[in-house]
């Protein structure tokens, strides 16, 4: 496996606050490959920081397949513990706007293995705020 990368949280978090309009509304123009790849490449190695070890491996296809999570290391062939997704899902994801157990209901997420849904315990990696509604001059406050 290639050496691992590192994140810059306030890279990280520009990539994905860049994509913002489109995470909540996909009928918004969609990013440019660039853009989308940096993202989830970026939240993905977050994710490999904040949860290190070998035993889960997160798949975001074309863009990063990174592993994480401490327990018995996975070095060759197919790996006991997989997450899969599309990168727009993993990203909603990574923000909170979407969470596992949705994304596996609707099929744009497929995890095997004993370990896999431990990811969540570590998710979102960066939260974004709903929209607020209409009208509302009410703003959440961080936690």
């Amino acid at each position: 496996m290639a050496a691992r990368h590192t994140a810059d949280p306030a890279k990280t978090r520009a990539a994905v606050e860049a994509l913002v309009d489109w995470l909540r509304d996909d009928s918004r123009a969609a990013p440019s490959r660039t853009q989308l790849g940096e993202a989830v490449r970026l939240t993905a190695r977050t994710l490999a920081a904040s949860a290190p070890g070998s035993s889960v491996e997160v798949r975001v296809p074309p863009f990063v397949a990174v592993q994480c999570i401490e327990g018995p290391a996975h070095r060759r062939g197919n790996p006991p513990n997989v997450v899969e997704t599309d990168p727009r899902t993993w990203l909603l994801l990574a923000t909170g706007l979407a969470t596992m157990a949705d994304a596996a209901a609707d099929g744009t997420l497929v995890m095997s293995g004993s370990r896999a849904a431990e990811i969540a315990d570590w998710l979102p990696i960066l939260r974004l705020w709903p929209a607020t509604v209409t009208g509302s001059t009410d703003s959440p406050e961080p936690s």
